[in-house]
């Protein structure tokens, strides 16, 4: 897969960075503050398949922060808790959430590029990382688990290939099964799944994963119907 992105290089003291962040923004997709236990990421397909991209992208450059800014996206009915911006980066980069205030004012005047996803890569990471769980998920080494933190309106998601890639799977999941609910015709929201790896030693934090068309509902029609087809009633020949 081919994303659009705009790339910045801002520094924060005597340490610089790679920061991408996608183009354009992703306005139909809202994250909300896991802090405390419990978070809740909604967004159309189109949000839902460039996440599930961008973790594919942060999955295979680990010198690169990923900022997916959400904070101002279009509000949603059922998205409780505080609205937050993503950030996705390495364990093994040493970035730091206090510095990132400094970093993000730096990201002005970005320069406009592409990069690239292999989605099968990503998937035989994302199952490496499913059998290494199935077998030993109380004693995972702390590069298999993602380390979040919350820190100025902005949640951090530190990990490493597999555990990126894994994510990346079930947002993919997310962006096509989403859609084929009943329920999301109707304009509801459709939890479809959840970031299923322990996100931290000794507590357990979820990042639930939910599809929602984005209004006005006409417009949207479920796969495997014609968009153009008006649906019967009980008058109908």
């Amino acid at each position: 897969m081919r994303l659009r992105v705009d790339e910045f290089r801002p520094s924060a003291g005597r340490y610089a960075f790679r920061v991408v962040r996608p183009r354009p923004a992703l306005r139909h997709t809202t994250l909300s503050d896991p802090l405390r236990g419990w978070g809740y990421l909604v967004g159309d397909h189109d949000g839902l398949a460039r996440l599930a991209a961008l973790f594919s992208f942060a999955a295979y450059s680990p010198h690169t922060v990923v900022h997916v800014p959400l904070r101002d996206s279009v509000p949603r009915t059922y998205a409780p808790g505080t609205p937050v911006d993503l950030v996705l980066a390495h364990q093994s980069l040493g970035l730091r959430p206090s510095s990132w205030p400094s970093l993000r004012r730096g990201l002005t005047c970005g320069t406009p590029g592409t990069v690239r996803t292999d989605e099968q890569r990503t998937a035989d990471h994302a199952a490496a990382w499913q059998a290494r769980w199935e077998q030993r998920w109380e004693r995972l080494d702390p590069v298999d688990r993602i380390r979040p933190a919350v820190h100025a309106r902005t949640l951090f998601l530190f990990g490493a290939r597999d555990t990126f890639a894994s994510s990346s799977v079930q947002l993919e999941a997310a962006a096509g099964f989403g859609p084929r609910h009943k329920r999301a015709a109707e304009g509801h929201d459709v939890l479809v799944t959840s970031l299923h790896m322990p996100l931290s030693r000794g507590r357990h934090t979820e990042l639930d994963i939910g599809f929602q068309a984005y209004p006005p509902y006409a417009h949207f029609s479920r796969p495997g119907r014609s968009a153009s087809r008006r649906s019967r009633t009980a008058a109908s020949p």
